[in-house]
């Protein structure tokens, strides 16, 4: 089952939190796809584009133009998990 994802917070450095309808909660660098994919450096050198994203109909990605996008299978492989507690947030 394709993980849908409930909701999105940009955090600094070009990370992503994102949390998903099952419960999980990741942190995305998006700085390691600026890095090694062409398509993405556009993120980095036009202001305010990172923080322009959108989330598809059926919320499976994420996605910036036609051409930059991060489906939601792959954010939760990826990205690091994190847990709540009392005092925060614990990667």
């Amino acid at each position: 089952m394709i993980p849908r994802i409930k909701e999105i917070i940009p955090r600094e450095k070009y990370k992503l939190q994102v949390s998903f309808d099952s419960g999980e909660t990741v942190i995305y660098d998006v700085g390691d796809d600026i890095s090694n994919l062409a398509d993405f450096s556009i993120l980095k050198t036009e202001h305010g584009l990172f923080e322009n994203f959108q989330i598809d109909e059926s919320r499976t990605c994420i996605y910036w133009s036609d051409r930059i996008d991060l489906p939601s299978d792959i954010i939760l492989e990826y990205g690091k998990r994190i847990y709540g507690n009392s005092s925060g947030i614990i990667l």
